[in-house]
């Protein structure tokens, strides 16, 4: 549909009587919605709120607090991706350690890490993993790449978090009142479009849309949304089918299942979530 046909669907379709809560979980549809002006386009009483939104976002101040204080051990060197580099903990950035006189570097590609380690027998390298089930199977295979090839000073903090733990943690509160979701789709590549989410529509009675990050893939996401809750049909539906498929990425999952296993982790803002970490398993723990 052209965006012009969305728009005029969702102002027949929508009821102005009533608030509708819609929640973008994803941080790059929330710079998207803002960039595009997608609220200026919706009836006044859709309420677009923002989700978990991205990983180093909900990165805890304590786990900040942990990085800072590795990277300030003698003969290590912290490599980071450069979202993280400016993020403060309590007190400090890796950025302010950095400046510190602290080894502290961006990469670009896990590869580097060992890259860095090989240059660098004599210290620790220490790789800050952060990021949800979208850049986990690269860490999976770090890990995997590490332990086969015996690298001995490389290092892996595992802070990945897991997205549909942290809707399970909204759902079950509540004074958080959301009517629908819309899904993550770098996200939704990895785990799947159906059952991950599945608990949201079957348990919960909401609907979501996996969607795109284009204007017309996330207006005709909010058309669905208000489709379901007119026909009062909840269900999980895939609008970004041309990269999001039900099963999702199988071998990303495979090797993800293979080097980590699930524990608590905190979250900014939504403290401790259950089972919403991943952390390595023990054959890969030094």
């Amino acid at each position: 549909m052209k965006l012009k046909n969305i728009v005029e669907s969702i102002e027949k379709i929508s009821d102005s009587q009533k608030q509708i809560n819609i929640m973008e979980v994803c941080g790059t549809h929330t710079m998207a919605i803002h960039r595009l002006g997608i609220k200026s386009l919706l009836p006044k009483n859709i309420n677009l709120i923002s989700g978990p939104g991205c990983p180093v976002c909900v990165t805890s101040v304590n786990d900040l607090n942990k990085i800072i204080f590795l990277a300030k051990q003698k003969n290590v060197i912290t490599l980071t991706y450069g979202d993280l580099f400016r993020v403060p903990g309590e007190k400090e950035s890796l950025e302010r350690v950095r400046s510190e006189g602290h080894d502290v570097r961006i990469i670009y590609s896990v590869l580097d890490s060992i890259k860095v380690a090989n240059d660098n027998p004599e210290k620790k390298i220490i790789f800050i993993a952060v990021g949800f089930e979208t850049t986990a199977p690269t860490t999976a295979a770090l890990v995997e790449e590490v332990y086969q090839k015996k690298v001995k000073n490389l290092l892996v903090l595992s802070l990945h978090k897991t997205v549909p733990e942290a809707l399970l943690a909204l759902l079950k509160n509540p004074k958080i009142m959301i009517d629908g979701f819309i899904l993550p789709g770098h996200v939704s590549t990895v785990i799947g479009s159906l059952k991950p989410y599945k608990f949201i529509s079957d348990e919960y009675n909401k609907p979501a849309v996996v969607s795109g990050f284009e204007a017309e893939e996330i207006l005709e996401s909010i058309l669905l949304l208000l489709k379901m809750f007119k026909e009062k049909k909840p269900s999980i539906i895939n609008q970004y089918k041309k990269v999001v498929t039900s099963k999702g990425n199988i071998e990303a999952q495979r090797i993800m299942n293979k080097i980590f296993e699930r524990t608590n982790a905190e979250w900014r803002g939504l403290g401790i979530i259950r089972k919403s970490g991943l952390k390595l398993n023990k054959k890969y723990v030094q």
